[in-house]
């Protein structure tokens, strides 16, 4: 089935306890696609500025079935770029510098071919432009939206309304706090659950993540690698091994946003991020083969299973 992923396409830098990695390919949108496409093909929609090097676009011929039909090179543009600095425990971090860009600027349009798109994931963007990708996507069957502190605190009503339209959100813990107002990550879920979507993810880092769906109720923890190099992207590529997997597993009968789809999903997309998390941007998954996240599902499965 076809996924179609919009987001942002940038250039990293990054600082860790463990080193540092200078004008690296980074950005949501490239850290779901390269996830996902473990899975199955995907659609990009982004933007990047002339200036974007030639050998990143490069490296997503090093995964097969992303389709780049949808990024745009915007002339005299310049790319997204966004430097942080992770603090000793890599639970939090300092954004050192962000240039938005193109990104600031008006946001690709979704191509004609791919608006029979039945999956949709909506990275971190504005609530408005994300709600304008929705009406791009006629034929969608499950719409996914992530968020982040910032939208919540400078456009909430413009969230509140793009929640009456998606079936499920994804964001950290604190942004859900920060959205509910409750500090218990489950209170905040049924809270969020009022407000539209069938289910919500909440990340919770090196503590796994937890669903709140309308038919119950799971947590899963992370899977436990002593190889923790840089963090960036995990939650991206957590995503997209979890519509990843969705969008492969659709069949005539089967219901993609129902509650035990998800629950396998978040599976899947806990591995994806187990592997990112042992180096900087793309380079660990561009090292792994389909049978490495295989391998490594069926030992966390049996992790988890009692």
């Amino acid at each position: 089935m076809s996924l179609l992923v919009t987001g942002t396409i940038g250039i990293d830098d990054v600082v860790t306890p463990t080193g540092h990695a200078n004008q690296v390919l980074g950005g949501s949108c490239m850290y779901f696609s390269a996830a996902s496409s473990f899975y199955g093909p995907v659609r990009i929609v982004a933007v990047v500025g002339e200036d974007f090097p030639p050998k990143f676009r490069e490296s997503f011929s090093q995964f097969p079935g992303v389709d780049l039909a949808g990024l745009e090179t915007r002339k005299g543009g310049k790319t997204f770029r966004w430097g942080c600095k992770y603090h000793t425990n890599m639970n939090s971090r300092d954004t050192l510098f962000t240039e938005l860009g193109v990104v600031g600027e008006a946001p690709a349009k979704v191509p004609a071919s791919y608006a029979d798109s039945k999956f949709l994931f909506l990275a971190n963007s504005p609530p408005a432009v994300q709600a304008g990708f929705i009406e791009q996507c006629p034929k969608r069957v499950l719409t996914v939206a992530d968020t982040m502190d910032l939208w919540i605190q400078v456009a909430k009503d413009d969230l509140l309304a793009l929640l009456k339209r998606v079936d499920g959100l994804v964001l950290n813990y604190d942004e859900a706090e920060l959205l509910t107002g409750k500090m218990n990550s489950v209170s905040a879920g049924r809270h969020i659950l009022e407000l539209g979507p069938r289910f919500v993810i909440i990340k919770k880092g090196e503590h796994g993540c937890l669903l709140i769906h309308k038919d119950g109720i799971c947590s899963l923890p992370a899977y436990p690698t002593e190889r923790v190099i840089d963090p960036t992207g995990c939650g991206d590529t957590f995503a997209g091994g979890v519509m990843g997997f969705l969008a492969s597993h659709k069949a005539a009968d089967h219901d993609p946003g129902s509650f035990q789809s998800i629950r396998r999903a978040l599976a899947h997309g806990t591995v994806v991020a187990s592997f990112t998390i042992e180096a900087f941007s793309l380079d660990r998954l561009k090292e792994i083969k389909r049978a490495d996240l295989d391998a490594r599902f069926e030992e966390y499965a049996s992790m988890v299973r009692v």
